[in-house]
């Protein structure tokens, strides 16, 4: 769980950077940038000697839905929304990793449920808003998209490697930043987005930042930590970088936030992973000293 929650740390200064820093480039070549750079940083690792042709063809086409469908859409949203409307449309991630997860168990998990929808009532409070923009729609509509690719990539990602203990993430995550970037660069191409780049020093660093860091390292260390935890946990832990970017928008970007309601929800959303960790702990208990 540390791996998620140090993600969530860096994560909660992005949503900042892209709005702040990344407008007025196309949003297509902005998610190809990313990529490429999160590509180039793992490429050096990849190792295919005992990975089969099916697995690596399930892990391309994952990170093409993950992260290349994903940021499509995601970072596209920012034309429509301000920074803290996007974060706001992720407290929905939980309930799609959740309700995902259960479909491909073939099971009902109302632990993982409710305990997800904890974590909304938490990120909710921070970020409730009224919306009367016309443009909202459109939002709203493209951040459930990403949410929903984001959590597909995270639960069928977990999935796939469950019972491949000897694969190293590090060896294979390469192969997901090729699907992105084969995706994400077919869009930015067809936008003609590198023809007419026109590009400041600023958002150069900015893009080599989040693609190297927050979208490179952190996806490598978010999927790994998703491995090693259970799915009620990781639903939880998709929202604790929600009052985390509401602190980074007050206190680093200068932005109004409320920090009662940020409090309030960060107490729920931290007792709705404690309740989830204590539950989760009680039934393989239970179930060990009744074998």
């Amino acid at each position: 769980m540390i791996y998620l929650i140090i993600v969530s740390l860096i994560w909660a200064f992005s949503f900042g950077l892209i709005k702040g820093n990344l407008t007025g480039l196309d949003s297509n070549f902005v998610a190809f940038a990313r990529l490429f750079i999160s590509l180039i940083v793992f490429l050096p690792f990849l190792r295919l000697k005992n990975i089969s042709s099916a697995l690596a063809t399930k892990l391309f086409f994952l990170g093409a839905i993950q992260y290349g469908i994903m940021y499509l859409t995601y970072i596209y949203s920012y034309q429509f929304l301000k920074a803290y409307e996007v974060a706001i449309f992720v407290i929905f991630m939980p309930i799609y990793v959740t309700l995902i997860n259960d479909l491909l168990e073939k099971k009902f998990t109302k632990l993982f449920l409710i305990t997800a929808l904890l974590s909304v009532i938490g990120a909710g409070v921070i970020v409730y808003q009224e919306f009367q923009r016309t443009d909202f729609i459109v939002g709203l509509l493209l951040m459930q998209v990403s949410n929903l690719c984001f959590a597909f990539g995270q639960v069928y990602y977990k999935r796939i490697l469950s019972d491949k203990n000897e694969i190293n993430d590090l060896h294979i995550f390469a192969l997901l930043y090729l699907g992105a970037t084969s995706i994400t660069g077919f869009f930015a191409s067809a936008n003609d987005a590198f023809s007419n780049l026109v590009i400041t020093q600023t958002q150069i660093y900015t893009l080599i930042y989040l693609g190297a860091i927050s979208s490179g390292l952190c996806f490598f260390l978010w999927n790994m930590g998703a491995r090693k935890t259970n799915a009620g946990t990781l639903a939880i832990m998709n929202n604790l970088k929600v009052p985390l970017a509401v602190a980074a928008s007050v206190f680093v970007f200068g932005e109004d936030g409320d920090l009662i309601k940020m409090a309030i929800g960060l107490i729920i959303i931290l007792a709705a992973l404690f309740y989830n960790e204590f539950s989760i702990k009680n039934y393989f208990r239970n179930r060990s000293s009744s074998s």
